[in-house]
């Protein structure tokens, strides 16, 4: 099971379905500020932690980097959406997260690039 997270996204004028993410410091650990993103929005911790994937956002814009984890063994532990958040969080298998990426419903970039690197580095997760 996984879980996506939905919120209105300003600049795009429309809802927007993703995996957890968020923003951290340049000077503090990258994983750091993934934990946090994944209680703070989805209210769980998990014990167990590998980097996926590192992704350059916009080159020709910015210099942002993203981080994608997996998380894994998950417990789950009360919310801490900021007050400007107005999030839906939703469980669902991982088969219908990689379908919403392979029909359109997701199309945050970070999202996609991480749902379909997990599919082919864990084929079994979309059988």
């Amino acid at each position: 099971m996984t879980w996506r997270v939905g919120q209105y996204r300003f600049p795009l004028d429309r809802y927007s379905w993703e995996i957890s993410e968020g923003e951290g410091p340049l000077q503090k650990n990258p994983l750091e500020s993934a934990q946090r993103e994944l209680r703070e929005e989805v209210g769980l911790i998990a014990e167990r932690w590998s980097l996926l994937m590192e992704l350059d956002l916009s080159n020709s814009v910015t210099n942002e980097q993203s981080y994608v984890y997996i998380a894994e063994e998950l417990t789950s532990v009360p919310t801490e959406h900021e007050d400007s958040e107005n999030l839906t969080i939703e469980k669902l298998p991982f088969f219908e997260l990689y379908q919403q990426v392979l029909d359109g419903t997701i199309r945050d970039s970070i999202s996609v690039a991480a749902i379909l690197k997990l599919a082919h580095v864990r084929p079994e997760l979309v059988k």
